[in-house]
């Protein structure tokens, strides 16, 4: 029997929450796996989502806001030893609505994008902040 690897990865929506020349970074909880590792906010679909969908909707439970998604910056497969496979899908929000509270991370906080490259962030997300932080330094 053939079981595609593709169907068995779990699907996550990541949104690059963009203001003015600052994305916002989230932090981990102590009590979390890979505990206090900064990311991006996004999450994992649910039935029948789409990546816009998904991230719309966890990016208002995790920071109270309504986000408008943008582009798709990259995509990406991911897999960490102790949970699995994923399939990364991260989208730009340069605009929402609403005031932004932090509901489920032990920080949050606005970086320079040059500043990225100096937190400690999630090793699936290392090369979207590398693509990040070249393609900012060629508009410089």
């Amino acid at each position: 029997m053939f079981i595609s690897l593709y169907s068995s990865m779990i699907k996550v929506a990541v949104g690059i929450v963009r203001i003015g020349s600052q994305v916002l970074v989230c932090q981990r909880k102590k009590s979390a796996r890979y505990p206090l590792k900064w990311e991006f906010p996004g999450g994992k679909f649910e039935n029948g989502e789409s990546a816009e969908e998904c991230l719309r909707r966890e990016i208002h439970e995790e920071l109270n806001i309504d986000a408008v998604i943008g582009q798709e910056h990259f995509r990406q497969q991911w897999t960490y030893a102790d949970s699995g496979s994923y399939e990364v899908y991260y989208h730009f929000v340069d605009s929402f609505s609403g005031t932004m509270r932090n509901n489920v991370f032990e920080q949050i906080k606005l970086v320079s994008i040059a500043d990225l490259a100096q937190l400690d962030m999630l090793e699936g997300n290392k090369e979207a902040v590398e693509m990040l932080v070249k393609a900012n330094s060629k508009l410089k």
